[in-house]
């Protein structure tokens, strides 16, 4: 036997990266005394939300005016307190955004609105006219400060980029002072626009130029917003950005400084994070990272990565999958699988060690809590309590393949009216795959229904199939005492013989758990779905019931006028095909 020794080295890729010229080259930023690799974040920054502005003018279809209000809606409710709501200047479709709004009272009094403008007069003007109405906004203007926008883009030099920001700065506050009713709150936010791009020396005096102009005051503060435009290094480049733009800084206590980071290398997250250990009092971006080319940070990620640490985001996330359902139809995008806290796929497990780390991990925490009531979250595998954000636990058994998930719930939803839970489309989408992979070719809508009825119903109900099933459920009966017990007679053919089982429950479910144990199974239900099939007097139910039955995990399904009875049916089904 040989062991093995050094590994070869890898060749050249043979592509161009010679025409790349590292950051620190052509913007170096010396700050030897650098503190923020010490520091510890401990409460939550301001945010900003740009969904209706960045991540509106990202998307293919832009969002339509009930779209836009369905997003504003969702941020208020969530909590955001600063939400930057368009560029009314610039096309009428913003600014009949931002007037309906006013017209619509939709704004709280604790929310602040925010509205972008360049350094032009004639769109300064459009753009504070559009917030008559509004009790307090911010003006955010910017302009182009980095080289390559001062030479090629604009042919501007140093001078006259400062001066595009003086003049702007001033004909806010004129205009400003000229229109606005003296009760009305208006704040002011400058960006000196490719921050990250711009020497550090010349984005200090442009900045400190424009605060010569605001005055900023105990009672007057600014933001001056330093965005990474394009993320061009590591992380930690941006953080020296920040910490020295922050010590150099004059009026430093009357400043917010506010991080704007893109997506583009991937790092967009840990950029904003290492931001706020640099002095970053504010953070903006957008929900799932929606945005120009790879996105603005997302500032769900963001925020719930500071709810692991015990920090308080300030944001509601409890239900994220009523988030991600409004901004998927507001964006009319799909959000990844794999996204962090939100995607389908996040809190589970296909590997069997980690699926038994899980259990082994709940199991523990459950004896802590009982023994001691310390119920500090500290799982294998799962950084966060997904019951926190309104998720169940799906670090279960789980078929390793999602091929065709979508085709199936498609057809069956519209052909049957069955809305199928997202485990259970895997689920079945494996079995479908098994029996194309035996008979070739393309399941159509009454294949699919035999396959799915063989599988998860009794065969009587559909016509061409052999009948299935150690049990069956043959009659019921339930009454509840003033304690809001549920007490049960079910009659249950197993293998034929009929046996009636009295039990009682927390509920219907507990109660014919409780019987299905008396037969000699152990149940634990796992997740349980229904929805009514049809409408009317002759309404029809169907229940969807995900089990852990004799350490076997699989779903049940069970159709019946009667919800109730629909449950017991998905159960049985679950508890047929254990033993099928």
């Amino acid at each position: 036997m040989k062991t093995s020794g050094p590994h070869n080295q890898q060749r050249t890729s043979g592509m161009p990266f010679g025409k790349y010229r590292p950051f620190l080259d052509t913007n170096p930023v010396d700050l030897p005394d650098r503190q923020w690799p010490g520091k510890r974040i401990t409460k939550a920054p301001r945010w900003l939300s740009t969904d209706l502005r960045d991540g509106n003018q990202a998307l293919i279809e832009p969002m339509d005016p009930a779209r836009k209000r369905a997003m504003f809606d969702l941020l208020v409710k969530m909590g955001y307190k600063e939400i930057e709501i368009g560029f009314p200047a610039a096309s009428q479709t913003d600014l009949d955004f931002v007037r309906s709004l006013v017209d619509d009272d939709a704004v709280p009094e604790d929310v602040t609105v925010s509205v972008l403008t360049q350094a032009r007069t004639d769109l300064i003007h459009r753009t504070i006219d559009a917030l008559e109405g509004f009790p307090r906004a911010t003006v955010h203007l910017y302009n182009a400060t980095a080289p390559v926008f001062r030479n090629v883009v604009f042919r501007n030099d140093k001078e006259a980029t400062k001066q595009l920001a003086i003049d702007g700065t001033r004909d806010v506050m004129d205009y400003l002072e000229k229109v606005m009713d003296d009760d009305v709150i208006v704040g002011y936010q400058y960006s000196p626009e490719i921050f990250v791009d711009t020497e550090l020396d010349f984005a200090l005096e442009v900045c400190e130029a424009v605060m010569d102009i605001w005055q900023p005051a105990d009672d007057r503060e600014i933001i001056l917003n330093l965005p990474s435009t394009v993320e061009r290094a590591t992380p930690n480049v941006y953080a020296d950005q920040i910490e020295w733009m922050s010590k150099n800084l004059s009026r430093r206590e009357h400043v917010v400084l506010s991080a704007h980071n893109h997506n583009d290398r991937g790092t967009g997250v840990a950029t904003s994070e290492l931001a706020m250990l640099a002095g970053a009092d504010r953070v903006e971006g957008c929900l799932f990272g929606q945005g120009e080319r790879t996105g603005n940070v997302d500032l769900v990620t963001v925020g719930l990565n500071l709810y692991t640490q015990g920090i308080d985001p300030q944001i509601d996330f409890s239900n994220i999958d009523e988030v991600q359902k409004i901004v998927e139809y507001c964006t009319r995008m799909e959000t990844p699988a794999r996204m962090p806290y939100v995607g389908d796929l996040v809190y589970t497990s296909f590997s069997g060690s980690h699926q038994d780390a899980i259990k082994k991990g709940f199991e523990a925490r459950r004896k802590k809590i009982e023994e001691t009531g310390d119920d500090t979250w500290d799982l294998p595998y799962l950084p966060i309590d997904p019951a926190d954000l309104g998720r169940t636990y799906e670090a279960v058994v789980r078929v390793n393949s999602q091929s065709g998930k979508g085709g199936v719930a498609y057809l069956l939803s519209t052909t049957k009216n069955l809305d199928l839970p997202r485990r259970l489309q895997i689920e079945l989408s494996q079995i479908v795959k098994n029996h194309t992979d035996a008979s070739g070719g393309e399941v159509t809508a009454d294949e699919l229904w035999h396959i799915f009825a063989d599988e998860y119903l009794p065969a009587s109900e559909v016509d061409g199939l052999e009948p299935w099933g150690m049990y069956a459920l043959k009659g019921t009966s339930m009454t509840t005492d003033e304690d809001a017990r549920s007490h049960l007679t079910v009659t249950i053919s197993v293998s034929g013989e009929d046996r009636e089982i009295t039990t009682s429950g927390n509920g219907p479910i507990d109660a014919f758990v409780a019987a299905i144990e008396q037969l000699g199974h152990r149940i634990h239900v796992l997740d349980y779905a229904e929805h009514a099939l049809s409408e009317g007097r002759d309404a029809t139910a169907a229940a969807f019931v995900e089990a852990e039955i004799d350490d076997q995990v699989l779903w049940g399904v069970g159709i019946d006028p009667s919800t109730m009875t629909a449950s017991f049916k998905s159960i049985i089904s679950a508890l047929n095909r254990t033993r099928r």
